[in-house]
Order: C-alpha cells, then structure tokens, then sequence
C-alpha cells in the first residue's frame, strides 16, 4: 500500500513531509524547517519518527533536526555531509534505500544548491523535490547554473505523470502571477491561477501538486515549448537558453 503522506506548514512559507506505514508503524520525516509544528503533527497521530531525510543544507530545511533527531536516522547527500548535521546514512544520486518499507530513489537535482537531491518514491508515486522542481516555479539559482537545473528539472519531468510533487514552500500564489506572463494563452495556467486564488483564500495548501499539471503549467518545465520560445523571442535558442532567460526574468519579477 502506498504511504500516507501528511503536508506540515511550517515557519512562513516551508513544507515537511511526513511519510507513514501503517502496517510498520514507521514514520518519516523529508526535511525539518522548525519542530514544534512537526511535532504536533506526529503527536496528533500518535506516530514516532524513524527517519528524518534531507534534501539540502539551508538552514529552513535542517533546523528542526537537533531537537527532533534522538532515536531517528538522519539520512543525507554523501557528497553534502561536510554542510549537513551528522548523518546516519550517507546516499549518493543514483543509490536507493528504504524508508517505511518503501524503496526510496536518489536524485541528482543540483541547481538551487550544488548539493541538493529529491527523493522519488514510486509505490507511493510520490517525488520529494524541496527547492528543485516547484509548485509553478523552481529555485532559485544560489550556487549552481541554469544549465545544471534545467538538466534537474529534466530528469524530474520523466518521471510518471500522476507523481505528486511534494515541494517545500508555499510560493505557488506569486510563481502563478508570473507564469501567466510568460505562457498567458495556457488554458491550463489560467484555470490553474483562479484555483490557486480560491484555495489560498481558504487557507489550504497549494502542495503537493502533480507532475502531469506542472508539465502542463509550470514555465520552468515548458521552456522547450515552441509557443514559449517565441513569446521570449528565443524561437531558435536552446531548451536550456530559453529556462535560463525564464529563471532571468523571474528573479527580476
């Protein structure tokens, strides 16, 4: 059976995931931004932490680890463990262990950080992507290149179709408001933009989200599309050329 999978608000604007098998009992954690809120979150179910797993090392992804740690395995980028809080078990892109019964698969998503990896779970058809693959966005560029995204964003867009995208902010209101400059013909995008205005007026979170309307929303993944090529005036430049000139003209937004 697959995990249920509980989306945790945490600080401003993070996501924690926590991941549960019922028939184990075993719970996990994907990234730990603050603990009081994950905390509530497993006491309200009566569940005890197995794993904490993550994703990169900025500290809204790691802070709550010190205080939530005891009696877990922390679970981390090999090539990242000089930057991350000890780790338990060091993977590397490529390897997969198992979480709550489930094979877990390690993706290389460099891009927003050289380090950063995603987590896809296929029996739960379910993709950890943090700060790499974005609901209606991606991260922003702080250590690596458009070119290494773009190949990130490309790896996870083979993913299947009906994965969820479990991202860790809430920015899909204003990623929404700018992908509509951009794609602004997108039936999708603009049905997607009224859903968006209603669900966050209500207070419910806009992720995850799935990989089938990020293909067919989100800017970032659609930079190859010869309609958003020629909206930038880039109708003969490369995939890559035309998401950097996207990642560009978002950071300018």
């Amino acid at each position: 059976m697959p995990l249920e999978i509980v989306t945790i608000p945490c600080r401003t604007d993070n996501y924690a995931f926590l991941l549960h098998d019922a028939a184990t009992g075993q719970t996990a954690l994907v990234d730990a931004p603050e603990p009081e809120a994950i905390r509530a979150a497993l006491d309200s179910r009566g569940w005890t932490l197995s794993d904490i797993i993550i994703t990169h090392h900025h500290d809204d992804h790691i802070a709550g680890i010190a205080a939530l740690r005891s009696g877990t395995r922390v679970i981390g980028n090999a090539a990242d463990a000089h930057r991350l809080p000890p780790l338990d078990l060091e993977v590397r892109p490529g390897e997969q262990f198992t979480t709550c019964g489930e094979l877990a698969h390690v993706i290389d998503v460099p891009g927003h950080t050289v380090g950063h990896i995603a987590l896809h779970l296929p029996g739960s058809h379910a993709v950890f992507t943090a700060d790499s693959l974005m609901a209606l966005g991606c991260g922003r560029l702080f250590e690596g290149t458009a070119d290494q995204m773009w190949d990130s964003l490309t790896r996870l867009a083979a993913l299947p179709r009906d994965t969820q995208v479990c991202s860790g902010h809430e920015y899909t209101a204003a990623n929404a408001r700018f992908a509509i400059t951009i794609d602004p013909d997108n039936l999708d995008l603009q049905s997607r933009l009224a859903d968006i205005s209603q669900t966050r007026a209500q207070g419910i979170a806009t992720v995850p989200s799935t990989l089938d309307l990020e293909l067919r929303t989100n800017p970032f993944l659609r930079a190859g599309q010869p309609a958003i090529k020629d909206r930038l005036g880039m109708p003969d430049a490369s995939d890559a050329a035309c998401f950097a000139e996207i990642r560009a003209r978002k950071d300018r937004f």
